[in-house]
């Protein structure tokens, strides 16, 4: 034990939260999870392309069938979620891109020489794009940016988006200080998606740097098991940031459907109402 203590006090592994910068697009640095982030969505946009040309009646295993099987996966799930199976299906394309991104993002973070195996001018070249905080955030800020546009349109106004997250008449104090506490709620779950998967995939990270330090020249050996966990947390990061942002659409957009029943129901009721009466027409 005080032989692992002392390694660590001489030098200790070469840990990076923070991204460093590579290079400079005129005055925009590139940082490096800006550089993996690009290539993440070069080899996922290849592999899909790859697969969809794949795709045939007779299902094909390998690679293929599983692009295909977790695709459908998602789509369904995403349908399911919406009360409407019409609106559901019309965003369902984005969540499951969204899903294979930020799977190939955690996964790819996993590939041998990302990290400090190549470095430019000190700083690493590679570094995964969910380990950057800045990375994640720009994710759920997009992806909430869509769900709050999205939401916008079902609505058809501002108004009555803004007016669904109130259960009463927002000029009563109490739905007021509830509704005001359900919007600030809202704009919270940017930092909550962000977080979640920036903290998850960087702490695995940092456990197989530590655990492949620790073995020494069995690093691979040493480092192992946490690859295998850290591929299934990836794998599951992805699924719950794509699950929990459907859900965020979903809620809202089902508010809409309430409300188009209540109106269709107010609207029949009055029509039986008036047909009632003599000669047809609604009594006032």
């Amino acid at each position: 034990m005080y032989d692992l203590l002392s390694r660590f006090a001489d030098s200790g592994p070469a840990v990076h939260i923070a991204p460093g910068i590579v290079f400079h697009v005129g005055p925009v640095a590139i940082t490096n999870s800006i550089l993996y982030g690009w290539i993440s969505i070069g080899v996922m946009t290849i592999v899909l392309i790859w697969v969809a040309r794949r795709i045939t009646v007779r299902p094909k295993g390998g690679l293929t069938q599983f692009v295909e099987v977790i695709a459908e996966f998602i789509r369904d799930m995403v349908e399911n979620g919406f009360e409407d199976k019409a609106r559901g299906r019309r965003y369902s394309l984005y969540f499951v891109t969204l899903f294979f991104f930020l799977l190939c993002s955690n996964w790819l973070g996993l590939v041998p020489g990302v990290g400090d195996a190549i470095t430019v001018h000190g700083v690493p070249l590679l570094r995964p794009f969910t380990a950057d905080l800045d990375g994640t955030l720009a994710a759920a800020t997009v992806t909430m940016l869509m769900i709050y546009g999205s939401s916008i349109r079902e609505f058809r106004s501002v108004g009555k988006w803004l007016r669904h997250f109130f259960s009463g008449s927002p000029l009563n104090p109490i739905y007021f200080v509830i509704g005001a506490l359900e919007m600030f709620s809202d704009l919270m779950r940017t930092v909550s998606l962000s977080l979640r998967l920036f903290l998850n995939i960087a702490i695995g990270e940092v456990i197989v740097i530590v655990f492949g330090y620790l073995g020494h020249i069995v690093a691979p050996l040493s480092a192992a098991p946490f690859y295998m966990i850290d591929m299934f947390e990836g794998a599951l990061q992805a699924f719950i940031f794509t699950t929990l942002s459907f859900m965020y659409l979903a809620a809202a957009v089902n508010h809409v459907g309430h409300e188009e029943h209540d109106d269709l129901t107010e609207t029949t009721t009055l029509e039986t109402m008036g047909a009632s009466q003599p000669g047809g027409e609604p009594s006032v």
